[in-house]
C-alpha cells in the first residue's frame, strides 16, 4: 500500500492557484483513490500504479494551458493492504495518549 502526498501548481499563473487546485481536486475525487486534502497538499492511499496515474491526471489535466508546473510529491511503501490513511495518525495519538489537532 502506497501513501503519496503531492502539491502540483503551475507557475507564472497569479497569486491565488485555487482554478488549478479545484481542477485537480476533481480529477483526484473522481478517481475513486481514497484520500485527504490538506491546506498544502493531497494525500492519496493506493497501489504504485493507482496513485501515480492520478498524479498523471492531474498533470495532463494542467498541461494544456500551463506552460510550467511545479511538484512536490513524496511517497510511503509498506507491504499489504491495510489503509495507513488514519491509522498512521491514530498511532501517535495513542503513544501520546491524547487526541491530536489534525
Amino acid at each position: 500500500m502506497v501513501l503519496l502526498e503531492f502539491a502540483m501548481t503551475p507557475t507564472a499563473k497569479g497569486a491565488s492557484f485555487t482554478p488549478y487546485v479545484a481542477r485537480i481536486l476533481d480529477v483526484i475525487d473522481r478517481s475513486g483513490v481514497a484520500y485527504q486534502l490538506t491546506p498544502m497538499g493531497t494525500i492519496l492511499e493506493g497501489s504504485f500504479d493507482e496513485v501515480m496515474k492520478v498524479v498523471g491526471d492531474c498533470y495532463r489535466a494542467l498541461e494544456p494551458d500551463c506552460p510550467r508546473i511545479g511538484m512536490n510529491l513524496k511517497m510511503d511503501y509498506r507491504a499489504g493492504n491495510e489503509s495507513r490513511l488514519k491509522s498512521k495518525v491514530d498511532s501517535v495519538e495513542k503513544e501520546l495518549g491524547r487526541k491530536l489537532r489534525t
